[in-house]
């Protein structure tokens, strides 16, 4: 019987099988998608975190302990691939002549470098100019001695003869700032600045320049191991740092106090196991929305048979069918669904995967097969959740004669006469209001701590809200339907004229299975509108992020106490490429005690070369503060922390004292405070200044640049980098945006999330144009009979097919317009609640229009095609069309 019963089914119910089984389809596909990518995101946050590690572990030996003890116990942990020593010496200052003027310096470091270890490492050093081995400076040392490959350097060595050596090479140290950290320094501490004078040596030639200080000034010298280990490591960031950490910490166990190790590699890992998990957060708020709706899809495709299965079922009990044996035939329907459902919606993914990432499997590896595994699972879920429990539930709640009914009563829903969608709408308004505070973080992360979590009552604000719109629009539609009966006629008299109040109390009696597909529409619009404008926000502040870190397309940054005057700006902007350049000055300011960062500005012009975001400052915008600090001269922005700190109030006066380096004696300048600078391009994130260049040039009698900001037009950043570099050589730092934008941030904003946007996006049309077309066909299609009975009574085609579009009308104008406006606020939402994933908070959301314009289209088109679908079948003749329904 079962087989008969799925043969009759192929027969006659084909398209109405594959219309569920597409809805199925869909909601695969997507999670098996967005599942693998998301596991794939997290392995791809693994492998840069740890590519971004020049050195492992540097193992520090402690005083007293034997070197040679503690690399050889390095080197014997499990996991480690190399380690090498390195010496570390500290010497008062190193010399050079230039010319008949002799430079010196202040404080150096020595490292003492052993054979290979440019090999071993090779992001700890890059060669600048001359020589990769030998006697090398640093990039800040060469230009504080005026050293050029062959210079001579002297070593000032307390209680010794000065040593002098030959530089071969001039290198850039571009992890300084872990090389030279203070191993075993609590993780909450402020790091200290790198030097700025090192001279690297070889093994050998540190060791006779070093060793005899060992009996007299032991404590100027120690010795570092550094480490190397295999990156084999789990997928996940955080299941990875916790692999790592505690290998660091056997290690410090096995040294038993005669070594600390400073863990590079689980410092980097722990920021990307934080961003893993706002990726995970974003899997949840950007896919399952669309799963969900995929479902509801489903349900509402199988929902249109319901009265045709009733009477199915009516039939078969008069012909004696057994409850089991409906059962059974209601299984094999659902089963029917599933399995040809869950395959084509893998084939799908695996289609999709190829398509936009490369690869089938997304790049997951051995995890994509858990998640299809996963998503063919769901889809056999939404099968039974669509199609047998209904089958079910008719069958145990109807009898044989309230089987073959087809008149019934609409009746308002429970949730609606008890006001639900108002309750959920409140409800979702005060979780936003708690989740979306300053003091409110989504990922929680202590510095340090495996253990890390997702608050994950964050979600429940957009869900209740997505939730309660739906809800609303229903109320809406009803209550148009119901009591807007007169207006619904003047509506739709354009469309069916005579027979407009027909048609409007016809809709009335309808307004359930209308309201059903006006809210599947609205939820498909918003989700496919918040989906494109939090993607395009995203894109926007990733952008952001990276500009903001870089300060412009490029960037040429001056070694400290370089006196380079802004006219040299003329010079870069003959380099081919460049638009315009922008002089930055780049100061050191004391406010009471303490040394904050002073940039000084030409604000007429600054904005030509970078791009500065009303976000960044407060108490104006970007506009109004530049201007004030060109027509007051001593107006200042200060960062809010130092505004906090000194209970600053607009107006107040405050003097600066700037570190004058042609004397001992800092030279005030005074200020008038106008506004806050909460972010800067190039500054510091906590405590900065930013003023008039001009001003400070004539206070302090110096007009020295610390940066120069290059516009390219966003066009061939690295390009137009790599001329500068090889204009100006080692004697400045030159960066580029499309390099930083892979490593600044997060590594989340650091993830192409392109293939990822092009497949939400692409389901998110599909979701729109399904539910505009595809339910307003089943809706219309249920409903043939009674246009068939107007045909009987006299209605020409043309008011036959107004009637159609009026209705069509209604659903897809009212599902476009409530979507739209829970779109924006859900779109506000997602924004706020993972304000997290943006650094900085944008200042407004990228609406991207032409995608908007292309769901609205789509939607149009789909009921377009729906509407000339059943316009077509009230054709066909009509006493056979009567005798079938």
């Amino acid at each position: 019987m079962t087989r008969l019963w799925l043969t009759a089914m192929l027969r006659r119910r084909a398209a109405q099988l594959l219309a569920v089984a597409a809805g199925v389809t869909v909601a695969v596909a997507l999670l098996a998608a967005l599942g693998s990518f998301v596991t794939a995101a997290k392995a791809t946050m693994t492998a840069r975190a740890t590519r971004t590690v020049a050195v492992d572990w540097q193992v520090e030996t402690q005083p007293g302990a034997d070197p040679a003890a503690v690399l050889a116990a390095s080197a014997a942990a499990p996991g480690v691939v190399t380690a090498l020593p390195v010496g570390f010496a500290t010497l008062p200052s190193l010399s050079a002549k230039d010319g008949t003027a002799t430079q010196t310096t202040g404080q150096a470091i020595v490292l003492g470098l052993p054979d290979g270890y440019r090999d071993a490492f090779p992001g700890e050093l890059r060669t600048l100019a001359g020589a990769d081995t030998g006697v090398l400076v640093a990039q800040q040392t060469a230009a504080n001695l005026h050293a050029v490959p062959g210079s001579l350097v002297t070593l000032t060595r307390p209680g010794l003869p000065p040593r002098a050596e030959r530089i071969a090479g001039i290198v850039e140290l571009p992890q300084a700032n872990s090389l030279f950290q203070e191993v075993g320094a609590p993780p909450q501490s402020q790091p200290a600045a790198p030097p700025d004078n090192v001279i690297l040596l070889p093994n050998a030639e540190y060791h006779s320049v070093i060793d005899p200080l060992q009996a007299t000034h032991p404590e100027l010298i120690t010795t570092q191991v550094h480490v190397s280990r295999s990156h084999a490591l789990p997928a996940d960031p955080a299941t990875a740092f916790t692999t790592v950490t505690a290998s660091a910490h056997n290690l410090e166990a096995t040294l038993a106090g005669t070594g600390r190790v400073g863990d590079n590699l689980g410092a980097a890992l722990d920021a990307a196991r934080a961003d893993s998990l706002y990726a995970q957060v974003l899997f949840l708020f950007l896919g399952l929305p669309a799963i969900v709706l995929a479902a509801l899809l489903t349900a509402a495709v199988s929902a249109a048979a319901t009265g045709r299965r009733r009477r199915e079922q009516a039939l078969l009990r008069t012909r004696g069918a057994s409850a089991g044996q409906l059962s059974r035939l209601a299984v094999s329907e659902a089963a029917a669904i599933a399995v040809l459902g869950a395959a084509a919606g893998l084939g799908a993914a695996l289609l999709i995967g190829r398509a936009a990432f490369g690869t089938a499997g997304f790049g997951a590896g051995n995890a994509a097969p858990l998640w299809f595994g996963a998503a063919a699972a769901a889809g056999f879920v939404i099968a039974a959740i669509t199609v047998l429990v209904p089958a079910r539930r008719d069958r145990r709640a109807s009898t044989v004669t309230a089987g073959r009914a087809v008149v019934g009563q609409v009746s308002s829903p429970v949730w609606l006469r008890y006001g639900l969608d108002l309750v959920l709408l409140a409800a979702s308004a005060l979780v936003f209001r708690a989740t979306s505070g300053a003091t409110y973080a989504l990922v929680l992360a202590p510095e340090g701590v495996p253990s890390i979590s997702v608050s994950y009552w964050a979600f429940l604000g957009p869900t209740l809200f997505w939730i309660g719109t739906g809800l609303l629009t229903w109320r809406l539609t009803d209550l148009l339907l119901s009591r807007g009966r007169p207006l619904v006629a003047v509506l739709l008299h354009p469309f069916a004229r005579q027979l407009s109040n027909t048609a409007a109390a016809t809709l009335s009696r309808q307004r359930r299975p209308i309201a059903h597909a006006v809210v599947l529409v609205a939820l498909a619009v918003s989700f496919a509108a918040s989906t494109a404008t939090f993607n395009a926000t995203y894109r926007q502040q990733a952008e952001v992020d990276a500009r903001l870190t870089n300060g412009a397309d490029v960037t040429v940054t001056q070694p400290p106490g370089a006196r380079v005057r802004p006219a040299a700006a003329a010079d870069l902007a003959t380099v081919p490429g460049v638009r315009t350049v922008e002089p930055l000055q780049h100061r050191f300011a004391y406010v009471g005690a303490d040394l904050q960062d002073l940039y000084g500005v030409r604000p007429e012009t600054v904005t030509a070369a970078t791009s500065l975001q009303d976000a960044y400052f407060a108490g104006g915008s970007a506009a109004q503060l530049m201007d004030t600090l060109a027509r007051q001269p001593d107006a200042i922005l200060v960062s809010a922390e130092t505004v906090k700190d000194y209970q600053l109030r607009p107006g107040d006066p405050i003097t600066l004292r700037l570190p004058d380096p042609r004397s001992a004696r800092p030279t005030p300048v005074s200020f008038h405070y106008v506004g806050i600078a909460k972010e800067f391009p190039t500054a510091p994130k906590d405590s900065f200044f930013i003023a008039n260049a001009s001003y400070i040039a004539a206070a302090t009698g110096n007009d020295a640049v610390g940066a120069f900001l290059v516009n390219t037009g966003g066009q061939n950043t690295a390009e137009v980098a790599a001329r500068i570099r090889q204009k100006l050589g080692p004697s400045a730092t030159v960066t580029d945006l499309a390099a930083t934008r892979g490593t600044v941030g997060s590594s989340l904003t650091s993830v192409d999330l392109a293939g990822l946007t092009r497949v939400e996006l692409g389901f998110a049309l599909l979701l729109a144009a399904a539910a505009a077309g595809l339910v307003l066909a089943l809706g219309l299609m249920q409903r043939r009979r009674m246009f068939f009975l107007a045909a009987a009574l006299g209605a020409n085609r043309r008011q036959l097919a107004g009637f159609i579009l009026g209705e069509a009308a209604i659903v897809v104008a009212g599902g476009l317009l409530l979507g739209a406006g829970a779109a924006w606020g859900l779109s506000e939402m997602l924004v706020k609640v993972l304000t997290g994933v943006f650094d900085p908070p944008p200042a407004h959301l990228a609406v991207p229009w032409p995608y908007l314009t292309t769901v609205a289209l789509i939607a149009a088109a789909g009921s377009a095609a729906a509407v000339a679908a059943v316009i077509r079948s009230t054709r066909r003749p009509t006493i056979a069309s009567l005798r079938e329904g």
